[in-house]
């Protein structure tokens, strides 16, 4: 079973960066569609941005221009690239795999392999 372990979160104010990390152990998932996803308290979670077996990514509108997945194969890791940060940013932010096939083009499955979260605080 793949096992995801986010990291890099932490408390910033708005306009600052951070960039979160999810290395995964047991697999390689060079092969794997990936995603981070959010869930801000009080709200439903959702999609931030994904990244397919072949590389195509996607970003939310709220994140366009200031996101960026990318994948390291070498270290097996997944990260996400986040500046100018809003306060509605906020949230906590889960790293998400679905290694059960190669996925051609934009994901938009249903992963099937989450980490446990990694909390973002924006402050103004």
């Amino acid at each position: 079973q793949v096992q995801l372990a986010e990291s890099g979160g932490g408390s910033v104010q708005a306009g600052g960066s951070l960039k979160l990390s999810c290395a995964a152990s047991t697999v390689n998932f060079r092969g794997c569609a990936m995603a981070w996803y959010r869930q801000a308290p009080g709200k439903e979670r959702e999609l931030v941005s994904t990244i397919s077996s072949d590389g195509t990514t996607t970003y939310a509108n709220s994140v366009k221009g200031r996101f960026t997945i990318s994948k390291d194969k070498a270290e097996n890791k997944l990260f996400l690239q986040m500046k100018n940060l809003r306060t509605e940013d906020t949230a906590v932010y889960y790293c998400a795999a679905d290694c059960r096939g190669y996925y051609f083009g934009a994901y938009n499955g249903k992963p099937n392999v989450w980490g446990q979260g990694t909390q973002v605080t924006v402050s103004s």
